[in-house]
């Protein structure tokens, strides 16, 4: 008996991951704080909640240890307990689109199919990037981009790329990225870009994917 009531003890706490992250707001906060340490004011915009239900799902995840937070004035701010933490977040994301037929389909509606990136590989992605090839631009919010983004990407949020046109020249293919598969900020920078006679394309990586895969990272804004 004592063995089993260890053993049961072992899947509990594991469970509690598994608990923490059975909501889907949950699961969004998990991608929202891949891209670094925000407020939770920040978080209750992106989620589109109030900040009570907002902070409520924070202290789940804190609970179950996968969050952590600091207070900054009457500010408190959240950021991932660690670099697995959003491993797992890419990982069952994966292991849903391969086998909930219902979320490809989901997915698949996001965008047309001439918009996803052709496939190559990240590393030839970075590779045409650095000799220019390619023009890799990050349209999340720069404060993200600044944290960390893909190597040799320039930072372009989306609501700034109808101003900065001009930057993108119509000669160069354009790939754009933001969160990860989920994120809209991509899509709809491609529209705009394909609207106004850009080559474009999407790539459904963002940073938490790019790390998850053991791919390098940078750090503070490409000159």
């Amino acid at each position: 008996m004592k063995k089993r009531n260890l053993k049961d003890t072992l899947y509990e706490q594991v469970a509690r991951i598994g608990k923490a992250t059975s909501s889907p707001k949950r699961l969004e906060l998990l991608e929202l704080l891949a891209q670094g340490e925000k407020s939770v004011e920040v978080l209750a915009d992106e989620l589109s909640i109030e900040i009570k239900l907002t902070s409520a799902h924070l202290k789940v995840l804190k609970e179950a240890r996968m969050v952590a937070a600091r207070k900054e004035g009457k500010f408190v701010f959240y950021r991932l307990a660690g670099e697995d933490v959003a491993s797992l977040w890419v990982n069952m994301r994966e292991v849903a689109l391969e086998h909930l037929v219902e979320l490809r389909v989901a997915l698949d509606g996001m965008a047309s199919a001439p918009d996803k990136l052709t496939s190559i590989s990240r590393k030839q992605l970075m590779e045409q990037a650095k000799r220019g090839e390619v023009i890799v631009i990050d349209v999340r919010p720069r404060a993200e981009f600044e944290l960390a983004h893909l190597p040799h990407a320039r930072s372009m949020p989306v609501n700034e790329i109808a101003q900065r046109l001009a930057e993108l020249p119509k000669s160069t293919e354009i790939v754009a990225y933001c969160r990860g598969p989920f994120c809209l900020f991509a899509e709809e920078a491609a529209q705009l870009l394909k609207a106004h006679g850009r080559k474009v394309s999407k790539l459904q990586d963002g940073v938490a994917e790019w790390r998850s895969a053991g791919m390098p990272l940078e750090f503070k804004e490409s000159t």
